[in-house]
């Protein structure tokens, strides 16, 4: 049994009418992305950053303008081309005529959000702007470092289907997203009250958050209450990856560590103080999913990522008994 924490009540109380506060008022914005949004409140408790996935038109953009807007935090938009350089990005050193010294122009990464929109399209070069922002939360201009503000989260955005004019995201990249999210279509009631919600006035939204807010809780996200047996069941779903059959990469020991920040937020936002198998399996496919390369001849007989992390999970017995 988890120990009683009435500090922890607390905050997962907070967490959850967090929770409620943020679909409400995004829900006023864009419908049917109450799993979408959940995953990017769980990614900013858990400091993770989302790789969101989808078609043209499904509101990506929209609802990360939104989420940012709805939290209180600062957001800045970058749109990725062919021709966009690393310094567009981070920054650079230009000449102030007026003393003739070079002075560092920020670039949009220093902001709490940043949509990286369309993030394949650039090539390599650009894509690696961000992996130091991403993994150590600072940018290294001209051989200075700086660090950048907190919360940091990063949220990008790709198409799945075009695959002329676009730069696949090598495995160092893609392992450094908490999540990879499917951003779908709406159902037909859904996109009924889309149009209903784009006949009336624009709605001015007001934060329910601050930077401040979330940051306190960021640091408290580790005090979640986790059994050595869960994190040997987590262990267990991770190297269970590199043994199965249908994989040629199974997970890293980063996506075993993100497995345990990402279960412990899913925790905190169901207003609970302690990691269950549930949590686990309930953030498993959104943390593996993009990690995993499968085998050549299983993708032609049919199989999919989602059907091998399905199988993983049937594979690791659950101990219903855990030891703390």
């Amino acid at each position: 049994m988890a120990p009683t924490n009435p500090h922890l009540d607390q905050l997962a109380s907070r967490v959850r009418a967090l929770r409620n506060k943020t679909q409400d008022s995004i829900g006023q914005v864009v419908v049917g992305l109450e799993s979408v949004t959940d995953q990017l409140l769980m990614a900013m408790i858990a400091g993770g950053h989302v790789l969101l996935e989808g078609v043209p038109g499904t509101a990506k953009t929209t609802l990360c303008r939104t989420f940012s807007s709805v939290l209180g935090i600062h957001f800045e938009r970058v749109q990725f081309t062919p021709d966009l350089l690393p310094s567009d990005v981070t920054g650079t050193q230009v000449l102030d005529r007026q003393t003739s010294d070079f002075v560092l122009r920020k670039g949009p990464v220093f902001c709490q959000l940043l949509l990286a929109d369309e993030l394949n399209r650039a090539p390599a070069r650009t894509q690696s702007s961000l992996l130091e922002a991403m993994q150590e939360r600072q940018v290294t201009i001209e051989g200075k470092t700086l660090p950048l503000p907190e919360p940091f989260l990063v949220l990008a955005t790709q198409n799945p289907i075009e695959q002329e004019g676009v730069y696949r995201l090598p495995e160092a990249q893609l392992d450094r997203f908490l999540f990879r999210v499917h951003v779908g279509y709406p159902d037909r009631e859904q996109e009924i009250n889309m149009l209903d919600l784009h006949s009336r006035p624009t709605v001015q939204l007001s934060s329910v958050s601050t930077a401040d807010e979330i940051v306190a809780i960021q640091k408290q996200l580790d005090d979640v209450f986790c059994t050595r047996e869960l994190k040997g069941y987590i262990i267990d779903l991770v190297r269970q990856s590199r043994v199965q059959p249908d994989l040629l990469l199974g997970a890293s020991p980063r996506a075993a560590i993100n497995l345990m920040k990402a279960g412990r937020a899913h925790a905190l936002l169901n207003g609970r103080t302690y990691l269950t198998h549930e949590d686990v399996q309930a953030i498993a496919l959104p943390v593996l999913g993009h990690r995993l390369i499968m085998r050549p001849e299983s993708e032609m007989d049919g199989k999919t990522v989602e059907d091998v992390v399905a199988q993983i999970i049937q594979s690791i017995p659950v101990l219903r008994d855990p030891q703390p």
